[in-house]
């Protein structure tokens, strides 16, 4: 799912005062609704964030190998996103692209090779930004959100939301799981409405109905310009950490040059079976 800066912007002038789980009596979608303009609301202040640069260290753990280094997050509304690891065994990143007609995406190793991201893993924000997460969940075409409820995730008590798209105009095989592909879960103070933590599953480049889940955490939020930022996010892959950031610097509004956002020249994005045989392709971009 794509955000854009028009749509943020509408999103801003849109927002209500903050509400808070168990004081509505409205229907479970627009509860869902309330509570995530709410947020949005909190985490900018009101303001148009244009763009961010996050900037600090780094813990990456896949398997044996556990290094630390460096990391910089970076994204641009309506343009895409990107994090760029220097740890000692080389360069890592990963970039996702939504200007273009089709949304692309790569990541690449220490070897410096850019490999394509297959489509069914670019169905969902990268989640590095909890701002700009919100914010294409409510502005996606036929977003459809709900209102879970409160409960207790990883120890702590949080106001629990999914967000998915609707797909009417594909087969009905192919509809159930095209909305599976954009479910996000997202778990919210309930005092502050601020994200505690965003989950959605990633899948292997053969097999979209195989979910690998993902969950990006946010902590140490600090005031930026007006908005606030977490300066500590940690990404689990199927229940392990994966990467543990911890931020130093935050920049809001820098005026980002959308060419850092590009993906390779013919690199396309993979195949995806479940895309392939779903009509119209324009309903199926994420």
């Amino acid at each position: 799912m794509s955000y854009t800066k028009s749509a943020l912007q509408i999103l801003l002038c849109l927002i209500a005062l903050p509400c808070k789980a168990g004081q509505s009596t409205q229907p479970s979608a627009q509860q869902a609704t309330a509570l995530l303009q709410s947020s949005l609301l909190a985490l900018s202040g009101g303001r148009s964030i244009t763009d961010v640069t996050l900037s600090g260290t780094a813990r990456r753990i896949a398997g044996s190998d556990d290094e630390s280094g460096t990391a910089t997050v970076r994204a641009l509304a309506g343009t895409g996103a990107r994090i760029d690891l220097t740890l000692p065994s080389g360069t890592r990143s990963e970039l996702r692209s939504t200007s273009g007609a089709e949304p692309a995406g790569s990541w690449s190793g220490p070897d410096g090779v850019s490999h394509p991201m297959t489509f069914d893993n670019l169905f969902t924000d990268p989640g590095w930004f909890p701002a700009f997460t919100i914010s294409s969940l409510l502005s996606a075409p036929k977003a459809v959100t709900n209102y879970v409820g409160q409960e207790m995730h990883n120890g702590q008590s949080v106001t629990h939301i999914t967000a998915s798209r609707q797909f009417t105009s594909v087969s009905p095989k192919a509809a159930p799981l095209l909305q599976h592909l954009t479910q996000t879960e997202v778990f919210l103070d309930p005092n502050t409405n601020l994200p505690v933590a965003v989950a959605f599953n990633t899948h292997p480049d053969n097999d979209a109905g195989l979910d690998v889940p993902v969950e990006i955490r946010f902590s140490d939020y600090r005031p930026v310009n007006g908005a606030l930022t977490p300066f500590h996010v940690q990404e689990s892959l199927n229940g392990s950490l994966l990467l543990d950031l911890q931020f130093q610097s935050a920049t809001l509004n820098s005026g980002l040059s959308p060419t850092i956002f590009t993906v390779t020249a013919g690199l396309q994005p993979g195949s995806s079976s479940v895309v392939a045989a779903s009509q119209p392709a324009s309903e199926v971009r994420p």
